[in-house]
């Protein structure tokens, strides 16, 4: 058997403490199906002397993690660290730059430098991987990549946060209101103590400018993705979507836009509403789930853990592994100066039908003035639904579903209903996606 791969492992967290756990406990499969064993040589955390629940004693302990890049025993370097920026980066151009291959869960990083990152490892000749950045341990980037590299892909969508899907599908189980549920996930550790990344949506967006680049060819631009939480989502919201015959995700949703001729990125991550028979109608609790749809292999559905230690670290392990038997690629499918420099795609022309909320003043005339809106704009509605009271006093909620419309008809709409007297907080308007 082949000379070992040596791995240096910086970030001991729940993620690293798996990918520890993952290369002891399976040691000699890994090594039959690698070609070669997999050998931790060196690990680096901020705190020594914290149990995580693994025997570390066997390694060389680095306190600064950008010596391991420069390490003579190091061939990989895996950065479990976080953040965009920061020590993350900076050990990742390091690695990079010192000839070694980097494997990295950190899907803040690529969609911000994730560019910068696949042009140098190029220019070296090293393998940047990053599979566990992106649904955990479904192997979406491979069968984007890999198993679908055939294809045109017209578009790709799903559910990118789990910790998001959580609490809609708890909310949908109980009738919960969302701060409430949102209160548990923290208390179950599904949810951070500040768990805006998550329910503002960013989580997803990173993870969807990624998949957008290994699609389309495109390059990342996670500063154009369009995006919406959660947060402003009610119990009603979910009660009157289960009537009309839908379940409401957070979506992230991805694909090229031609209406002008001129090939322009489309991304969008908010609240959707998805029908009952549509496969990701029925992805519950923490699951994530990814759907991409080719010209030649129609719709293909990738479904399962997105986070936690075994399933991200089994991710980890398996770029490392792709690396031990020598299968370098280009980090998003294709060389990185090859990647199509696409402007954002404006959405005001898609059209589709819309779920509008509004909490009205419970008084005569309030439908009146909504409908006006919407009949000046040229919406037309398809159900109107007044049923359940708001949280302030003296308010009730008015939902509608509209045939389909330019969403800028929907948006102009919503400017004319701006600051009314009538209406006590600002409408929620989500998309209707098609089975």
């Amino acid at each position: 058997m082949a000379e070992p791969l040596n791995v240096a492992l910086a970030g001991l967290g729940t993620v690293g403490s798996g990918v520890v756990r993952l290369i002891e406990t399976n040691a000699e499969l890994i090594a039959r199906r690698a070609r070669r064993p997999i050998r931790i040589t060196a690990v680096s955390a901020r705190d020594r002397t914290k149990d995580r629940g693994v025997d570390l004693s066997g390694y060389a302990w680095e306190d600064d993690p950008l010596a391991m890049a420069e390490r003579a025993d190091v061939d990989v370097v895996v950065e479990l660290v976080g953040g965009s920026d920061g020590p993350a980066l900076a050990l990742g151009r390091k690695t990079i730059a010192h000839g070694k291959a980097l494997v990295t869960a950190n899907k803040a990083m690529i969609a911000h430098h994730g560019l910068e990152l696949a042009t140098a490892a190029e220019r070296n000749g090293v393998a940047l991987k990053f599979e566990a950045a992106v649904a955990g341990g479904i192997p979406v980037i491979k069968g984007l990549s890999e198993g679908a590299a055939a294809n045109a892909i017209d578009r790709v969508y799903g559910i990118l946060n789990g910790t998001c899907n959580y609490i809609l599908s708890t909310m949908e189980d109980t009738g919960r209101d969302f701060a409430d549920v949102l209160a548990d996930a923290q208390r179950m550790g599904y949810a951070e103590a500040d768990p805006s990344f998550d329910i503002e949506g960013i989580d997803a967006a990173h993870k969807l400018s990624i998949l957008a680049a290994i699609a389309f060819g495109s390059r990342l631009r996670f500063d154009a993705v369009e995006t919406m939480g959660i947060s402003q989502v009610l119990a009603a919201d979910i009660a009157q979507a289960d009537s009309l015959g839908y379940v409401i995700r957070l979506i992230g949703m991805a694909g090229i836009d031609r209406s002008d001729g001129t090939p322009r990125l489309f991304q969008r991550v908010r609240p959707h509403l998805v029908p009952f028979d549509h496969p990701l109608a029925h992805v519950d609790g923490a699951t994530n789930a990814v759907v991409a749809e080719g010209n030649f292999m129609g719709r293909l559905l990738f479904q399962g853990q997105g986070a936690g230690d075994g399933p991200t670290a089994s991710a980890v392990v398996a770029d490392i592994m792709d690396i031990a038997r020598g299968e370098k690629g280009a980090a998003f499918s294709m060389p990185a100066g090859e990647l199509e420099a696409m402007e954002a795609a404006p959405t005001g022309h898609r059209v589709g039908r819309s779920y509008i909320r509004f909490v009205v003043a419970d008084r005569p005339g309030v439908l009146a003035e909504i409908t006006a809106a919407m009949r000046d704009t040229g919406v037309s509605i398809e159900s109107l639904i007044q049923k359940g009271r708001g949280e302030e006093e003296g308010s009730v909620i008015v939902s509608m579903v509209t045939h389909e419309v330019p969403e800028q008809a929907v948006t102009q709409a919503m400017r004319i209903l701006e600051g009314a007297d009538s209406i006590k907080a600002a409408p929620l308007v989500m998309q209707i996606i098609e089975a």
